[in-house]
């Protein structure tokens, strides 16, 4: 008998939904077989089976949220293999990064109450309340103090729920000291539905997925956190447009065509070869500096924004990154994106010159330090030696980590940027 592991799918994940299961109890399974679909925090992914066997049990059902770690399945040697009840902490230590799986399932309390005194420990000191890692990150962002709480875990574990529980708690309206009791004839029915509030504005509530949560708690984070500045700059993109149809003319045969995009990300890479110092992360107080440029590109797809990335983008050919960047978006738009097409991002490029917008701020995406918005290509009426010329334009905008880059540092490299769009030959030199 094997156990099969909530796996970590992307450096920021803590937990993972089951989309749905690919193979049921008693199917086989080979190598390579794709077993579950799991949503995690960027995007829905395919989880592979590492051995052959047979699906002897589903450990969680479609829909549940689980913890890192945690066992979601068994595999058997049989059909008719009997699985052994797995330990919920089962998990190898390098694995299990969360509270076991139970731990996701268990309702939250109805009243989280303050837990009795801990019994104190050896030296007399009082015990410290079992909590899981999750647990403890979200009762600090609650303002929550964790030792008054009550766990409904495994030996009084305080887990996520028990957390949420206590939040919603203290987020409720005291009731009103003096209010008088409503007529007996105007009270409901104990049990009967509540209606919901009524504001005029005919809402309702809509279902969020794991992946949204994520990004509204990672975005958040980021504007909170990391400090903004920002950058902007205007190219004349008469040169890129004319390099573009010349690569285009002769790729005409392939089959591949190459984008603005395309073309900027690549000068993106190019660029970053010759300003290192943006190609960093700031870390728990720590300065990284990444030795790969791994450019990433943001995709909306139905769930949220993902953002695939292209590794090595300094090395890899133009025709190629064309090539990786449309299969990466529909592998993206199809929940199709392994592990590793998305992690290792050094730098990120977002683009919304297709939906007509001439220029925006984009949120950086810890823990890298800087991403480039595209606007929309447009013709504007510049001077040029002492005349005023139609031109084809596009704004980028620099969002950069002023802890991990200055601001002189982010105006050279994107000074240099520019020269390397307005010049673009440089961009495949």
């Amino acid at each position: 008998m094997t156990d099969i592991y909530m796996p970590r799918l992307s450096d920021t994940m803590e937990e993972g939904v089951i989309s749905s299961w690919v193979k049921n109890v008693g199917d086989k399974v080979a190598t390579g077989d794709v077993l579950v679909e799991i949503e995690t925090d960027k995007a829905v992914m395919e989880y592979e089976a590492y051995e052959d066997g047979y699906l002897v049990k589903q450990s969680v059902s479609a829909g549940d949220t689980v913890p890192i770690g945690a066992v979601i399945g068994v595999i058997g040697d049989s059909p008719d293999a009997v699985p052994e009840e797995s330990a919920p902490a089962a998990a190898p230590a390098e694995k299990a990064e969360e509270a076991p799986a139970t731990e996701a399932a268990a309702p939250a309390p109805a009243a989280p109450a303050e837990t009795a005194p801990a019994a104190p420990s050896a030296n007399g000191a009082a015990a410290r309340p079992r909590t899981s890692p999750l647990a403890r990150r979200l009762a600090k962002e609650y303002g929550l103090d964790i030792e008054k709480i009550s766990g409904s875990g495994p030996k009084g574990r305080i887990v996520r729920a028990d957390i949420e529980a206590a939040a919603k708690q203290q987020a409720a309206p005291a009731p009103a000291a003096a209010a008088p009791a409503a007529p007996a004839a105007a009270q409901a029915p104990a049990g009967a539905p509540q209606e919901a509030f009524d504001d005029g504005r005919a809402s309702e509530e809509l279902k969020v997925s794991n992946v949204r949560k994520v990004i509204a708690r990672r975005l958040t984070q980021s504007k909170q956190e990391v400090p903004h500045f920002y950058l902007r700059r205007t190219i004349d993109a008469e040169g890129l447009k004319e390099f573009r149809g010349q690569i285009n003319a002769q790729l005409a045969d392939t089959g591949v065509k190459v984008s603005f995009n395309d073309l900027i990300v690549k000068a993106v890479a190019t660029t970053l070869r010759s300003h290192p110092e943006v190609n960093t992360s700031w870390v728990d107080d720590k300065l990284l500096q990444h030795h790969r440029i791994n450019v990433g590109v943001a995709v909306a797809v139905d769930a949220g924004l993902v953002v695939p990335v292209l590794h090595d983008t300094d090395k890899t050919p133009l025709s190629e990154i064309s090539t990786k960047t449309r299969e990466l978006a529909g592998k993206a738009r199809d929940n199709k994106l392994k592990p590793q097409e998305m992690s290792g991002g050094t730098f990120s490029v977002s683009n919304l010159g297709m939906f007509g917008i001439d220029s925006f701020s984009a949120v950086i995406n810890p823990p890298e330090a800087a991403i480039l918005a595209v606007g929309a290509m447009k013709q504007e009426a510049v001077v040029r030696d002492g005349e005023i010329a139609a031109r084809n334009t596009i704004a980028l905008e620099l969002s950069v980590d002023h802890r991990a880059v200055d601001g002189a540092v982010g105006a050279a490299f994107l000074k240099d940027l520019a020269e390397v769009l307005e010049n673009p030959m440089r961009i495949i030199l």
